[in-house]
């Protein structure tokens, strides 16, 4: 008998890939807080597209239930892996709830943006808690029920799926799981968990806020050379922050940690040869056909008035820099831009970030 698998949070990423698993022959039930959502998946099944048209297909496999009809799973088997996939505000409530349904030998994993290991393990301890970082994958739910990727799939030109103990020993459990994401795209096991959390988070603090308080696209924030600046000086102080914590650093993006430490630094030239990796067309990634839709999830929470994980990114990252005497002015600055947008005092737009 397989494992038995639950998403908590089956919104674009954690659909995305439960969708996937489900699709491959696994036992999935998918648990989101969205009725409408809920509903669709029962009434049509689970609609995923990507940029290939074999990327697109329906998931008729996979189970719905609304937060609500959890407690039903109190009558059947154990869950062996619970996705947390919500937003990192979420994190607490959604580990709670699913962890009076977890086996004896039963294991969270958080498939989430920021930093929740900490959290999750508060809750079911840190031998049942795993991390797994999804790098550039850019999934967007439009509809109830429907998810697309906007972004093409990472192969073996860029490993997506990046899966570790906390603890930093490759184990058995952690083997298992990239056997499961190598289904959906790349994936590798690591022993850098938290080096490879931070790095994502420095890219998340370089896209998401700023797309989500200048209402561009991921693609015309990078043409626009004084939202791509700001950008590449928030990766800055996120590398410098990193650094003095201990993190051993992965690439960025197109840039080297220790390219934008030397940003931090005042260095003109390490300034310019960012600005000119960050440009569109400048690196060797394919074409993307669909660079006119791809917003971070921050900004498609914008334009669908809900929370923002803006405290849990930019906000937190310059909570540690503080913690560290390191100084983050630019992640302040952003937090209070996007915290303003959300209660409706400002409207995005490329000035709020003073261009």
């Amino acid at each position: 008998m397989g494992k038995r698998i639950a998403m908590v949070g089956a919104g674009a990423l954690g659909g995305y890939v439960g969708g996937y698993l489900a699709e491959a022959g696994h036992d999935v039930t998918l648990i989101d807080a969205w009725p409408e959502h809920v509903e669709a998946i029962r009434a049509r099944g689970l609609e995923l597209d990507g940029v290939t048209a074999d990327e697109q297909f329906t998931v008729t496999k996979a189970r719905a239930l609304h937060i609500t009809d959890v407690q039903a799973m109190a009558k059947e088997r154990p869950v062996d892996i619970a996705f947390i996939s919500v937003k990192s505000y979420d994190t607490e409530w959604a580990t709670m709830l699913i962890r009076p349904y977890l086996a004896a030998g039963g294991f969270v994993v958080s498939l989430q943006n920021c930093l929740n290991e900490e959290k999750i393990a508060g809750i079911v301890g840190w031998g049942r808690t795993v991390g797994c970082i999804a790098s550039v994958i850019s999934v967007d739910m439009f509809e109830p029920g429907r998810i697309r990727r906007t972004v093409s799939k990472g192969g073996e030109r860029h490993t997506v799926f990046r899966i570790g103990e906390p603890h930093g020993r490759l184990t058995a459990r952690v083997e298992e799981l990239v056997s499961l994401f190598s289904l959906i795209d790349s994936a590798k096991a690591t022993s850098n968990l938290w080096g490879e959390r931070w790095s994502k988070l420095c890219m998340n603090g370089m896209r998401n806020g700023v797309s989500a308080a200048t209402g561009l696209t991921a693609t015309d924030c990078d043409r626009n050379e004084v939202v791509r600046r700001f950008a590449i000086g928030l990766g800055a102080e996120a590398v410098m922050i990193g650094q003095a914590l201990g993190f051993r650093l992965e690439k960025i993006g197109p840039l080297d940690p220790a390219l934008l430490a030397r940003v931090g630094a005042g260095d003109a030239s390490a300034m310019a040869e960012a600005d000119r990796l960050m440009t569109p067309g400048s690196n060797t990634a394919p074409p993307n056909p669909r660079a006119n839709i791809q917003r971070p999830s921050m900004a498609q929470d914008m334009i669908k008035g809900r929370r923002t994980e803006i405290e849990f990114m930019n906000g937190f990252i310059a909570e540690r820099g503080a913690e560290v005497g390191i100084a983050a002015p630019l992640h302040l600055r952003l937090t209070d831009i996007v915290k303003r947008i959300e209660r409706g005092e400002l409207l995005p737009a490329p000035s709020t970030l003073g261009g």
